[in-house]
């Protein structure tokens, strides 16, 4: 009977990890292709994950409450007609393993235990340990119990990790499921003397030390001709963790009487280490220009009643983001990002647009939005908008963003001057738009005089690895004869 692996899975391009809220079946469950059997929970969305497959879940490897890396197998489905799962019982003896693809006694169990399911031979680096007694190297992998097989079943940053430090990971003690080893429990093991830190006295004293090559012969190998390596050349744990951009430190202050502490929610500290990120990541520059929205507000206040017979609000967001979806085509390093070292031009235009959740911010996106129509475009964005502030989005909704748009002056900020979001390399923030006194020509006479006009302010964050200030001054300048010159057919 084969085992599907059920993975974290990827909840958004900026999300690395997702938590395990709440498991809706039980190990031993019978479940059906498709149907939710766990619900997670990340910083933008919570979702149910249903089967991948009909049969029985036979291994939970992730508990309720705990936190993993996207991909990370949370659980396995024997595949088939579903059955209950045995306690776990002690690891059979070589003769009974062998026998284990043998037909079934009819007085016996109806399945073998997991434990004797064949698996790819684990190595051991314990001193004095050995394959088998005999040399069979299959015996050892039947015998391998499943708390044995959880715990080489770390992530992947923690393997980098243990691999960078020279650490064989089944000598770390770990705190996690079944005693699998966590990124703390590695990073703490660093700090208490791992590889990479200096030895005790006692052991520096030892007149026979125990070379630590032996330990790792397989990471030696990889890296002949490095030299040893010496304590004052050990990068601490934290930099070992911020070498994987997965673990913002942010600096600890003296608390004072009067004072109230709470531990930051798992939205609030996703969020501040993804804005982290993005700044260390992007070259962040800012440009403004002032819009008069004149014409704007003619065109809706003459259309709103054609609008709403038609189901459709269209509000001043709408109008910008539409205006965007038109001209982003025609820059395409404000559509783009960096990755590596190679540039990519998306081939799609797709705006991400900020909502706020009061308290938390989510960015749904409007896919193809330069296919959409003026009234499309407002309809999208409302759906999108009551989705969010209910929790129903989907993830596919919350990625591929290759632009955003931002509106902090639907609260009466003036201008601002917001962060780029990973994987692009702009974004647009609106202000409030207010009436002014303005000077305006007129073009017939060229005389000028004073006049009240709604304007409003309009900030492009953008990343200067890519997109050159003279870019960023197009691309606002062609925005504002957009909106200055709105077409009354759209």
């Amino acid at each position: 009977m084969s085992r599907i692996e059920v993975p974290m899975p990827q909840m958004g391009e900026s999300i690395a990890e997702g938590t395990v809220s709440k498991w809706l079946k039980a190990q031993g469950d019978a479940v059906k292709r498709d149907e939710p059997i766990l619900e997670i929970s990340t910083d933008k969305v919570d979702a149910e994950i249903p089967a991948p497959a009909a049969g029985t879940l036979a291994e939970i490897l992730v508990g309720e409450g705990e936190t993993v890396e996207v991909g990370t197998v949370v659980a396995y489905i024997s595949e088939g007609v579903a059955e209950p799962v045995a306690a776990p019982e002690p690891a059979p003896e070589p003769a009974q393993a062998a026998s284990a693809g043998a037909p079934r006694d009819p007085g016996g169990d109806a399945r073998p235990s997991d434990s004797a399911i064949p698996l790819p031979p684990i190595p051991s680096h314990e001193p004095g340990a050995s394959a088998s007694s005999d040399g069979d190297s299959q015996e050892v992998v039947c015998t391998t119990t499943s708390e044995e097989r959880l715990r080489t079943r770390s992530t992947p940053v923690v393997r980098r990790i243990a691999q960078e430090a020279g650490i064989d990971i089944a000598s770390v003690p770990g705190t996690g499921h079944q005693g699998r080893v966590t990124k703390q429990d590695i990073l703490s093991f660093i700090e208490r003397g791992g590889p990479y830190a200096s030895p005790p006295a006692a052991t520096r004293e030892a007149p026979e030390p125990v070379p630590e090559a032996p330990r790792i012969p397989a990471v030696a190998a990889t890296r002949p001709t490095q030299p040893a390596r010496t304590p004052a050349a050990a990068p601490s744990p934290s930099d070992l963790w911020k070498r994987f951009h997965k673990e913002v430190e942010h600096p600890v202050f003296p608390v004072r009487e009067g004072d109230r502490v709470e531990t930051m929610n798992k939205v609030r500290r996703l969020t501040a280490e993804h804005m982290v990120l993005a700044k260390r990541i992007s070259s962040h520059v800012h440009s403004i220009i002032e819009i008069d929205f004149s014409t704007v507000d003619r065109i809706r206040r003459e259309n709103r009643a054609k609008w709403a017979e038609r189901g459709a609000r269209v509000s001043y967001t709408v109008f910008v983001a539409w205006a965007c979806s038109r001209i982003l085509r025609d820059f395409p390093t404000v559509n783009g990002t960096i990755s590596g070292n190679n540039i990519v031009y998306r081939g799609a235009v797709n705006i991400g647009m900020a909502v706020d959740l009061n308290p938390g911010l989510i960015v749904p996106v409007i896919h193809d939005a330069d296919d959409l129509s003026l009234v499309g475009t407002a309809r999208k964005i409302v759906d999108l908008a009551t989705r969010a502030k209910s929790r129903q989005l989907s993830p596919g909704e919350i990625q591929g963003a290759t632009f955003t748009i931002t509106n902090p002056g639907v609260l009466g900020t003036m201008v601002g001057m917001p962060i780029i979001p990973k994987g692009t390399s702009a974004i647009l923030g609106t202000g409030s738009i207010d009436k002014r006194v303005v000077v305006v020509t007129d073009p017939a006479t060229g005389e000028d005089s004073m006049a009240i006009r709604k304007r409003c302010f309009f900030s492009l964050g953008y990343d200067h690895r890519l997109v050159d200030g003279a870019d960023s001054a197009r691309f606002l300048s062609r925005l504002k004869e957009f909106l200055e010159d709105f077409p009354e057919d759209a």
